[in-house]
């Protein structure tokens, strides 16, 4: 089965429980995987930047992906998120980390640095060479600074052999369609924000790995389905349920919302390490209206 064919659908970019110490919380991770799974989801990205991921050291990074691993138990595929503003160090990173339960590497564009295109394609080609597995680009512009053109994610799809999907999430439908309309065939394309989620399913893409999904894994992975199956008119009716909630996961900041909601499901401590802060009282209380108001 291609990568295409294994991780077309609805994806989890899945939250970090921690204690009320801080530590990782393994059994709320444990409980919340479980939740996914049963809820439908179609594979798991686990450390992703959701994950808290530039607040977790290297030990525990590797712990979580054993943790997830040994929680799915091959049920569904899992994605491990390796990313950094230094190409050298996740070079490093993705010929290290224990990635033989991993079917791709999800690695988001450098931060901070702002690359040329230039800087994007040597990154991402160096990456790919050290890389075990395929690899799955990240551009998100909102959080690293630079946006990664269509034609760049284009040139590496067509000349870098372990470069095989990307999750588009620079908000721009317009450069989601040149991706999507000239890609190679065996090339993924996810969307990576839960709010574009649907007319970009409309538009042709593959699936979504989506924060949304934490919280409402049944609701947000039957919608994209449908969207996938052609029936847009479902589609459009359970993602009408869902916009207040991608309101407020994103509303402070992310993973502070969807946090919230999944302490209000009593699935993990409402905990984040700084410079994360739990969302603000106010909003907490529209999570818990949403809750109790939405009926699907």
């Amino acid at each position: 089965m291609s990568l295409l064919q294994s991780l077309r659908g609805t994806g989890v970019a899945v939250v970090t429980p921690f204690k009320k110490d801080e530590s990782v919380d393994f059994v709320a991770l444990e409980k919340l995987i479980n939740f996914l799974v049963e809820g439908g989801v179609n594979y798991i990205v686990a450390l992703g930047t959701t994950g808290e991921t530039p607040t977790l050291e290297k030990q525990e990074k590797i712990d979580i992906i054993h943790c997830v691993a040994q929680t799915l138990a091959n049920r569904i595929p899992m994605v491990v998120g390796i990313g950094g503003n230094s190409t050298k160090a996740v070079a490093h990173d993705v010929a290290t980390y224990p990635l033989d339960n991993a079917v791709a590497v999800l690695s988001a564009s450098p931060y901070y640095n702002k690359p040329s295109q230039e800087g994007l394609i040597a990154h991402y080609t160096a990456v790919a060479e050290a890389s075990p597995k395929p690899i799955i680009m990240y551009n998100v512009p909102g959080r690293t600074g630079k946006n990664m053109e269509a034609a760049t994610t284009l040139a590496l799809a067509n000349n870098v052999k372990n470069i095989k999907g990307i999750k588009e999430a620079a908000g721009n439908i317009t450069q989601c369609l040149a991706i999507v309309n000239n890609r190679p065939a065996d090339f993924l394309v996810v969307s990576g924000d839960d709010e574009l989620a649907f007319p970009e399913l409309a538009a042709g893409i593959d699936g979504v790995i989506s924060v949304a999904a934490n919280c409402f894994p049944k609701q947000f992975s039957s919608m994209v389905q449908n969207a996938l199956d052609g029936n847009f008119k479902r589609a459009k009716s359970i993602n009408a349920a869902l916009v207040d909630c991608y309101h407020l996961l994103f509303a402070e900041n992310n993973p502070a919302g969807v946090k919230a909601f999944l302490t209000e499901l009593k699935l993990i401590e409402n905990v984040m390490r700084l410079p994360v802060t739990p969302l603000s009282s106010h909003l907490h209380q529209s999570v818990k209206q949403y809750l109790s108001k939405v009926n699907f």
